[in-house]
């Protein structure tokens, strides 16, 4: 099995993992922050944040191209290029919706851009959680 392999869907499923939280959890807490902390808050979340998932995602979506040209055979060349379709959708959706939101957030709570930043957050979950779908498809078929 390749190394590119087992690394997409390790970083696939801590991602998902991670996204469902976020969405669920921490960024519906942010209206609860309070006025006064908040941009010190909103900078130290988009640091410390950047931490846990600037490996994983790059890990992703470099092992998901490379599935796309160095493909196993259990793997069908649809499948791998909607695999890197989907890391495409995550970070277009991260630079253009979510990355903006929290720049609003880091000069002080807003709740329109928090609004907007929990909404879109939705398209990322959802993309992440067809990869691990696609992933438990591609794990099933080496199953015996």
């Amino acid at each position: 099995m390749q190394m590119s392999f087992l690394l997409n869907v390790f970083s696939t499923l801590f991602m998902t993992g991670l996204i469902w939280f976020v969405q669920v959890v921490h960024y519906p807490l942010f209206d609860g922050v309070g006025l006064a902390d908040f941009a010190i808050y909103e900078k130290r979340h988009s640091d410390l944040t950047t931490y846990v998932v600037i490996v994983p995602m790059f890990v992703e979506l470099i092992t998901a191209a490379l599935l796309v040209w160095q493909r196993p055979g259990f793997i069908t060349g649809r499948e791998a290029w909607v695999g890197l379709g989907l890391v495409g959708v995550i970070w277009l959706s991260t630079a253009v919706l979510q990355v903006p939101q929290h720049g609003v957030l880091g000069a002080g709570f807003d709740a329109n851009a928090h609004s907007k930043l929990v909404v879109t957050n939705w398209l990322r979950t959802f993309a992440w959680s067809a990869r691990a779908l696609l992933m438990m498809l591609w794990l099933r078929r080496l199953l015996p």
